[in-house]
């Protein structure tokens, strides 16, 4: 059933997505806005993923944090947000029965939020101490680096969660602002997957978010990218293991090629019995974990390779890395490992659909960033047409030395000697 959906645009302009899932007794509801880190500025780095956290801290008719969290965990939901480079979401999941409670929560919090002075200042510090906790995290925080090495000072390079000194000074105005040019109805996408009654929910979702007006939205600032050589970033810190991410620039979200990309980056790294897995901690030992994985985004992309290795081996390992990467750009992967790798991640999709907040989310996010939505067998199709010329041609486009990128995490002082091996 996760091929079934409707969408439904209201008079204001705000989409809503249906997706019946009727042996379930549940139902995810997650509103999703174009809102994210590529939608601020330099003054205003991290107001979006500030602001998530404030819808959560009291509405006119919910005074406090407690109060919203206490009418939720009382139905037994399931609920949380997030914030990207280019979307914001939230989302509720519950019994089927509580659906008019939800969409009520929903929309009172994005409306009618109060954004207390008191309550401001308290979340500021609590974001503080979560940046915090990034950085003493280098499994997690390589990946950031990795996208400044990418895209620089320009907001597709800046770190969602903003900088400190920037956290310290947004306020109560800030945010109303930010609300005022991106969270409108015709930037925003309601997607609800599980039991549901289509009539009553069209209803509902009209009186809780039919009320507010369209109005015109600001686009991004478009990536700019003119790479001539590799280019790294290492970061000193004092680790038992080091922490790398080696990648490429690769396709953009619509792009046709990104579905290759995707079994590609599943092939080097994913799964136990992925070349890199096999060749990188299996036969040398060099690592911990390791990775590989493709990233799309409106304008641009990147296929990765992740690490924690060895501090001692970290330069075998990134060579072994390169090696693998050269490697799939001279012949053509034989069919048994290209079926494996198709079934991996088709297997993968299958179970994670297997949620109503995966279809909900999956759903949701294909509107909201392409304005087309595609069902769970549109997905597994387009996986199953990529053949091992494809894999060859795409693999020969992507991996040459002008598109490389590196960034390291440990207790290293001197980036030269990486500069030396970061050549394919």
């Amino acid at each position: 059933m996760q091929n079934t959906f409707e969408k439904i645009t209201l008079d204001n302009g705000l989409r809503l997505i249906l997706a019946p899932l009727p042996a379930f007794r549940s139902i995810t509801a997650i509103i999703l806005c174009g809102a994210g880190s590529r939608y601020e500025t330099r003054e205003t780095n991290g107001v979006s993923h500030f602001l998530e956290h404030m819808f959560f801290k009291g509405t006119k008719s919910r005074p406090t944090a407690a109060e919203i969290s206490h009418a939720l965990d009382e139905i037994g939901a399931d609920y949380n947000a997030f914030t990207g480079k280019e979307t914001t979401g939230y989302h509720i999941k519950s019994a089927s029965e509580h659906l008019p409670l939800i969409l009520e929560m929903l929309s009172d919090m994005l409306w009618n939020s109060k954004f207390d002075e008191a309550e401001i200042e308290k979340e500021r510090g609590v974001i503080i101490e979560e940046l915090n906790l990034y950085e003493d995290t280098p499994m997690r925080r390589v990946s950031e680096v990795y996208e400044q090495v990418l895209w620089g000072d320009q907001p597709l390079g800046w770190d969602i969660g903003g900088r400190k000194e920037v956290i310290g000074k947004l306020g109560r105005a800030d945010f109303i602002d930010y609300i005022n040019a991106r969270y409108l109805p015709n930037n925003m996408v309601i997607s609800l997957a599980g039991h549901f009654d289509e009539k009553k929910t069209v209803a509902l979702v009209e009186k809780y978010f039919g009320h507010k007006a369209r109005q015109s939205v600001g686009g991004f600032v478009p990536v700019s990218e003119n790479q001539k050589k590799p280019q790294l970033k290492v970061i000193y810190k004092k680790t038992d293991q080091a922490h790398l991410v080696v990648g490429v620039r690769s396709f953009k979200i619509g792009h046709p090629n990104r579905y290759i990309a995707a079994v590609l980056g599943t092939i080097l790294g994913g799964g136990m019995s992925s070349r890199l897995f096999i060749n990188v901690r299996e036969k040398r030992g060099l690592a911990y974990y390791v990775r590989a994985d493709h990233e799309s985004y409106l304008d641009t992309g990147t296929l990765a390779a992740s690490a924690g290795v060895d501090l001692r081996r970290i330069e075998d390992a990134i060579k072994v890395i390169l090696l693998e990467f050269k490697k799939i750009t001279k012949e053509k992967v034989l069919d048994k490992e290209l079926k494996k790798a198709k079934e991996y991640l088709k297997g993968r999709i299958i179970l994670a659909w297997e949620d109503s907040r995966t279809a909900a989310l999956s759903f949701g996010s294909d509107e909201i960033l392409e304005g087309k939505v595609r069902t769970l067998d549109e997905y597994l199709k387009r996986i199953d047409e990529v053949r091992a010329e494809d894999i060859l041609r795409v693999a020969q486009f992507l991996f040459t030395n002008n598109k490389l990128n590196l960034a390291v995490i440990g207790p290293f002082r001197d980036a030269v000697k990486f500069e030396k091996i970061l050549q394919l």
